[in-house]
């Protein structure tokens, strides 16, 4: 997937632990492993929001955009 989370290097950047932001943010910890994991197929604007609010940065620290040349080509075909 071309959607990289960086949340783990803003945790460690702001030496929070998942735990911590998970009650800070008011989301289970599961919930925020499948986030932190890459495996998450959507996240909400206000849960997106939340987490920036408590690490104090913004949603481009947390998420990258890293094309792929494969899915281009399969939107070309």
């Amino acid at each position: 997937m071309p959607i990289i989370v960086n949340l783990d290097v803003m945790l460690a950047r702001r030496k929070m632990t998942l735990s911590a932001l998970a009650e800070a943010v008011n989301i289970t910890l599961a919930n925020l492993s499948i986030l932190k994991s890459g495996k998450a197929k959507a996240v909400r604007f206000s849960t997106l929001a939340a987490i920036c609010q408590a690490l104090e940065c913004q949603p481009g620290d947390l998420l990258e955009h890293r094309p792929d040349p494969r899915d281009l080509r399969s939107a070309e075909e």
